[in-house]
């Protein structure tokens, strides 16, 4: 009986054109030592750290927040250990919730996000950073914006000749808006008799000895630069 011939050991295919690399080439070699260097720094950079106590790396900064929107407060930071974030605003611990929201973005990034935005969010907010090595903080102010608008407006009135008339409006905006009066779509000039007063949250127009001249329409406005308001009331002095 014959011996059966050797089978012949498979030949590699040559690979396509531009896909070979030669592990001789100096140019190979230094990119292969920056990927080796990257990875050992990537895995080592956590080990590397100095305990230490936290450090505030790039401060809080003022934000302006619109009425009904969200706003963000960002700070970033060095701990090692990893440290307990705590936020607060105006002295009072902010619970992390659907109002206020604690973000952390990456290892040194931490955020507070206000959501639903309303005058009552203007404040200083403070975040304070613990670890078992010490603390630090920083603060920064929330400015709120609201359009100016009339919350409740004054009611028509009855009154005898002779009497006080006092029309009241509550108001609120932010900046604080102008505030003016008109009767019968002109404005009003003010004396010792007729004259409105401007509070932080009201205005009132007041018309003493009132005669049946004073009767008519009466419209308080109020306007800054995020947008305007109106309420009108109507006066009879009989």
């Amino acid at each position: 009986m014959s011996k059966a011939a050797p089978a012949k050991k498979p030949v590699a295919a040559a690979p396509p054109p531009g896909c070979t690399l030669d592990i001789k080439d100096p140019q190979v070699q230094r990119a292969a030592i920056r990927i080796q260097a990257s990875y050992r720094g990537h895995r080592s950079r956590k080990e590397l750290r100095e305990k230490g106590p936290p450090r505030v790396l790039e401060p809080l900064k003022d934000v302006v927040l619109i009425e009904g929107s969200a706003a963000k407060l960002t700070c970033r930071i060095s701990a090692f250990p990893d440290p307990f974030i705590r936020w607060s605003k105006d002295g009072k611990e902010l619970r992390d919730g659907p109002k206020y929201r604690y973000v952390f973005e990456d290892p040194d990034v931490v955020a507070l996000v206000v959501r639903d935005g309303d005058l009552a969010d203007l404040g200083q907010y403070s975040i304070n950073v613990t670890n078992p090595f010490g603390q630090c903080s920083d603060s920064a102010r929330i400015l709120v914006e609201v359009p100016a608008k009339i919350q409740k407006g004054p009611g028509n009135t009855k009154v005898r000749k002779g009497t006080t008339v006092t029309l009241t409006a509550e108001i609120m905006g932010e900046p604080a808006p102008d505030v003016g009066w008109t009767k019968d779509g002109e404005d009003i000039d003010e004396d010792d008799r007729v004259f409105f007063e401007i509070g932080s949250t009201t205005t009132t127009l007041t018309i003493r000895r009132a005669t049946p001249e004073d009767s008519g329409k009466y419209e308080v406005y109020v306007e800054n630069s995020l947008g305007m308001d109106q309420s009108f009331a109507r006066v009879d002095v009989a």
